[in-house]
């Protein structure tokens, strides 16, 4: 790697970190990147997903405000987020690409629009219960959780805009602040690429110098994407998922 493929390999690691704290799909910054300078796809995704680990533990920690009172859940859906995550580093190394390449647009595509329209959909749901005199399942119930092994286990595969899924899950099913939200969806990435990536450790072979340069990328990018995003009202930040989830949906569909 030239001094000029490891700046861009860093520069894209801080921008992968800081959209990962703030929305997701950091990496269809780095990986491409890999894939430029000659990396071979499943080495380029392996080493991206070890390298982000840092930057999502980092984003995690940049928001840990936001978690005060999330214990419950994070380790609820912590456990739901390990299991899909190792079940899609599994799959990485046992299916075709090609597999996942006509669906996930399509799931993007669906979460972008429960982003949209998940205010009103939540105040109708609330207004549904009233009505009916019935009350919300804790924590989103098991539709919540479901939903969650499926965007962890498509994490632990690939991960591009896992964040967008997370939080248009969690955005319609549980009753809090996006921002709160928004922390939890970090932890919960944090998770499935750990357990991806320690997976990948005793299978697959990695580019350690891309990991590295990632790591330090990342980390940085956490750190500013935390400072970014909690800065952002609600109205915003859905914004800025729309446009990462529709970027996400267009590079998928042309690569």
């Amino acid at each position: 790697m030239t001094i000029w493929e490891a700046i861009a390999v860093f520069a894209a690691g801080i921008g992968a970190g800081t959209i990962n704290t703030v929305v997701g799909s950091g990496t269809l910054i780095t990986f491409p990147v890999l894939l430029a300078f000659g990396l071979p796809p499943v080495t380029a995704n392996v080493s991206n997903t070890l390298g982000l680990v840092p930057g999502s533990i980092s984003g995690a920690i940049g928001y840990r405000r936001e978690l005060t009172g999330q214990r419950a859940r994070i380790l609820r859906f912590g456990l739901v987020a390990l299991v899909g995550g190792l079940t899609g580093a599994i799959l990485l190394l046992a299916l075709p690409s090609q597999a996942f390449d006509t669906i996930v647009p399509v799931l993007i595509a669906l979460a972008l629009v429960l982003v949209i329209a998940q205010p009103k959909l939540a105040a109708a749901l609330r207004a549904r219960r009233e009505r009916t005199g019935t009350t919300a399942q804790r924590d989103g119930g098991i539709a919540l959780l479901v939903g969650l092994l499926l965007a962890s286990a498509y994490g632990g595969y690939f991960g591009a805009a896992q964040g967008v899924l997370y939080l248009s899950l969690m955005g319609l099913l549980l009753h809090d602040d996006l921002q709160r939200i928004n922390a939890l969806k970090n932890v919960l990435a944090a998770i499935v690429n750990g357990v991806a990536a320690v997976f990948f450790l005793f299978v697959a072979h990695f580019d350690w110098a891309a990991v590295g340069l990632i790591a330090l990328g990342s980390t940085l990018g956490g750190q500013l994407g935390a400072k970014v995003g909690r800065r952002l009202p609600p109205t915003a930040l859905r914004a800025v998922i729309v446009v990462v989830g529709l970027l996400a949906i267009t590079q998928l569909v042309l690569k």
